[in-house]
């Protein structure tokens, strides 16, 4: 999908690239990406790096454009982790600045413009909005950070009675969103630290929304890193956890047939078809349930006493 703005504090849709204006690229089909090619001269070599899900972050400038690439934090749709990253590409030229993303994401919303319009009305130039990009996607890591915290919770409280690896596997998931969060943001990272160099991040606009922006990355940085560390050690805990859990209802499962036993042996041994003096009684009967029920109760008080039920 291709979205052109006539600029970024204003949010006016128009229907064809004009000097100064903004375009938003998001899931593009093959028809779109060779009009980008094409009608807005963006190379085919930067189209496809921006479009690789495993292409790093970084920034280059040339005398007639730049290119800022940042990992940003998106929902998976798949069974597989619940959240990971993707390229966000941002490319300027002196005519206009085009933003290229593979998905949907909340960094750059294509459906509801309303709360962004809210938040970047007073962007004046590229470089401010580049900066506002990296400072909203910080915030969107820390709260996707957050959501990964409670639902490692929530498999916590399931891990403490499970004997399914399950659980276990979940958790994995977990952990595996903190590595692509991690290694995102200190890409991301390297990026700001080239921009804060950079002789274009001058004025001190610019240079306030860069502090707040690296802040907040660090922020999101160290987090991520306090939740990894910790699930780690979690993930060692827990599977001895599992297997205690299993030793456990194998011992349950012990005693139960070792209770099940005595009336069973009792009933085969005045079962068998010999002499047994108690086979002529009407009281048989019922004193062998009666002996059965009593000794299961004694075993049962027994293995009470030990600690072992």
């Amino acid at each position: 999908m291709i979205n052109i703005f006539k600029t970024f504090g204003v949010y006016i849709e128009i229907p064809e690239a004009e000097q100064g204006c903004w375009i938003n690229v998001t899931q593009p089909t093959a028809e779109e990406i060779q009009r980008l090619n094409h009608e807005f001269k963006l190379p085919a070599d930067i189209i496809q790096d921006i479009l690789d899900t495993d292409e790093r972050s970084r920034v280059e400038f040339d005398d007639d454009w730049s290119l800022v690439i940042m990992r940003v934090p998106v929902l998976s749709s798949n069974k597989g982790t619940p959240f990971h990253t993707i390229p966000l590409g941002i490319y300027v030229c002196k005519n206009f600045t085009l933003t290229l993303c593979l998905h949907n994401n909340e960094v750059l919303p294509i459906e509801q413009y309303l709360p962004f319009r809210e938040q970047y009305s007073a962007v004046s130039d590229v470089y401010n909005f580049i900066l506002r990009l990296f400072l909203r996607s910080g915030n969107i890591y820390l709260r996707y950070l957050k959501q990964i915290n409670q639902q490692t919770a929530l498999i916590e409280q399931d891990l403490e009675k499970s004997i399914k690896n399950r659980e276990l596997n979940k958790l994995l998931k977990m952990e595996k969103c903190l590595v692509y969060f991690i290694t995102s943001i200190k890409a991301n990272e390297i990026v700001l630290a080239k921009l804060r160099n950079s002789k274009k991040m001058s004025s001190e606009i610019n240079q306030d929304l860069l502090d707040d922006a690296v802040i907040e990355n660090k922020q999101a940085l160290e987090t991520a890193q306090i939740y990894s560390d910790i699930q780690s050690g979690m993930m060692d805990v827990f599977a001895s956890v599992i297997s205690n859990n299993l030793n456990v209802v194998m011992k349950q499962l012990t005693l139960i047939s070792i209770i099940l036993m005595i009336p069973t042996l009792i009933a085969s041994v005045f079962g068998m078809n010999v002499p047994n003096s108690f086979e002529n009684s009407s009281l048989a009967m019922p004193a062998i349930i009666i002996s059965s029920i009593l000794l299961s109760i004694i075993g049962v008080f027994v293995f009470r006493k030990r600690q072992w039920m």
